[in-house]
């Protein structure tokens, strides 16, 4: 006799009628019901050996694929764990369906049953983190708030939502018949049309436009119609370091990314009309709040508390590519200006000769190492290390994304990032890490061998924190508490089965090509203290 269906079949159910393929998590006690149901299911399950690790797993899954991606964890510690890497998934819009095991509900509500793991309120925990939370309490529940939660991970702005479900509600019998009939498709985000006539007003009368282009554009899928927009009112695009891939890197018209440089904050300013669209204008978008525009600003945003909320604007809450689209549909065309392309010139040759004028030879040099070993379409996922903070600026996209913690800069990001794309089959995968960071995810190489996942990983071993080296040397002369005791990283990766090389400058383009060219995980690392460009912000 076949065994009754659960709360835990009708999870699994609904999230595979939703479109689900991979999950990511850890088993907990009061989670074992849905774990169980797994098995009947045909989700693929990724399971990571620490659970804010999975969270970031599944981060990295959402923001390769564009897809709500589940994380599903346990009652308490398990769940608490997520927070941190959620806070990530939260600032950097990143759809991840959180389902949490809870107590029985005799313990829910604030009583103090004594039960494992309980808390007197769980999901007060999420509420400053995720979009929403929601609590099941009976089994028929199950399938419409797993669409709705869904539904709300997915919309713009995309981010974390928690689930919790009781852990007898999991295990409870359910004749609820089999799953097949849920929407989880977000409403879109249509800015409203007298915010469009009024910004393409203003744009047609501009002498001087400059665009300004963040994540948003990117995961909303506006590459097309921002390009269309730029060549239409002959305007220089800069993207924000979460929006690399947003604008051509070679274009005439591309000032690129370098944000944290006073050339192209200045010039920013200087726009008659600056179009900001998917940025918030937060400190790394703005040179850290230096950017002080001089003419009017247009603002589309998603998020609609980051409307204004940084600079006076022409506030436009719509989606990023549905509001581009409009947009070039309005404008008049303006005929290619040889002039506009000269200025872009000049102010990418001013940001050259500063880097040039700087000792930064070696650095620059290793950044174009990896950027050369990686092939054009392979993404990269960077963790807060002083290579990404270079990455940040200098990186060219091609046709692979990269992606960072830069949202709340966090450590530990790149690996399970990694390993999360790696495990929606988009090939190989190149995960970057300093040494500090690196002891963060360690446990996932455990996640890698046992699930043979593509990814590479460049271990930069500087032998501390070196960003915060960094930042402390230049604040109060000399750096405290950041230099690190770290492991063997070859012998340690070895010990977990996963092949590895120890490379030099010199040689870091060739062994790293060979890794990626490699099947299977791969660890590269790199003994190597870097230096950070001077800034130019303060």
């Amino acid at each position: 006799m076949d065994a009754p269906r659960t709360g835990g079949d009708l999870i699994t159910e609904t999230l595979t009628a939703l479109g689900a393929r991979v999950a990511f998590g850890i088993p907990g006690q009061h989670a074992l019901g849905l774990f169980d149901a797994l098995r009947r299911s045909d989700l693929e399950f990724v399971s990571a050996r620490v659970e804010n690790n999975a969270a970031f797993a599944a981060d990295g899954h959402a923001r390769r694929t564009g897809r709500v991606t589940p994380l599903l964890v346990s009652t308490g510690p398990g769940a608490l764990l997520t927070l941190a890497s959620l806070q990530e998934s939260r600032a950097s819009s990143a759809p991840v369906l959180v389902i949490s095991g809870q107590v029985p509900r005799a313990g829910l509500g604030g009583a103090r049953r004594g039960f494992l793991h309980e808390l007197p309120e769980q999901s007060a925990n999420f509420a400053g983190v995720t979009k929403s939370v929601f609590t099941v309490r009976h089994p028929s529940q199950i399938p419409s708030a797993l669409a709705g939660a869904w539904r709300t991970a997915a919309a713009a702005p995309a981010g974390p939502v928690l689930v919790e479900i009781p852990q007898d509600v999991l295990l409870e019998p359910t004749d609820v018949p089999p799953v097949a009939d849920v929407d989880g498709s977000p409403a879109l985000l249509e800015p409203r049309a007298e915010l469009v006539a009024e910004a393409a007003r203003l744009l047609d009368g501009a002498r001087r436009p400059v665009v300004l282009a963040g994540g948003g554009v990117s995961r909303a899928g506006g590459h097309g119609a921002l390009l269309e927009l730029a060549e239409a009112l002959q305007a220089p695009v800069a993207t924000t370091f979460g929006a690399k891939d947003a604008f051509p890197w070679e274009h005439p018209l591309s000032l690129r990314s370098w944000l944290e440089d006073r050339h192209t904050t200045d010039y920013l300013a200087g726009a008659d009309v600056l179009l900001v669209v998917g940025s918030g204008l937060g400190e790394l978008s703005s040179n850290y709040h230096t950017l002080v525009p001089k003419g009017r600003v247009v603002q589309v945003e998603a998020d609609l508390g980051k409307l204004e909320a940084n600079v006076p604007a022409l506030g436009v809450h719509g989606d990023a590519a549905l509001t581009l689209a409009a947009l070039a549909g309005r404008v008049t065309p303006r005929p290619a200006d040889p002039a506009v392309a000269a200025e872009v010139a000049r102010v990418r040759a001013a940001v050259a000769a500063r880097l040039d004028a700087q000792d930064l030879s070696a650095e620059r040099e290793v950044l174009a190492a990896v950027r050369a070993a990686l092939p054009d379409d392979a993404p990269s996922f960077w963790d807060m290390t002083v290579l990404a903070y270079w990455a940040w600026s200098a990186w060219e996209p091609r046709r692979g994304r990269m992606f960072s913690a830069q949202g709340a800069g966090g450590l530990g990001y790149g690996l399970p990032a990694a390993l999360g794309a790696a495990a929606a089959g988009a090939g190989r995968v190149l995960a970057v890490s300093g040494d500090g960071g690196a002891m963060y995810s360690i446990a996932e190489l455990a996640t890698a061998r046992q699930h043979d996942l593509d990814v590479t990983w460049l271990v930069v071993d500087d032998g501390g924190y070196g960003i915060l080296r960094e930042y402390m040397r230049d604040a109060f002369g000399e750096a405290a508490h950041t230099e690190l005791a770290r492991p063997d990283f070859p012998a340690l990766a070895a010990a977990f089965g996963v092949p590895s090389t120890l490379t030099s400058p010199g040689r870091l383009r060739e062994d790293l090509a060979a890794a990626l060219a490699a099947p299977g995980p791969h660890v590269v690392v790199l003994p190597m203290v870097l230096g950070l460009f001077a800034p130019t912000h303060t």
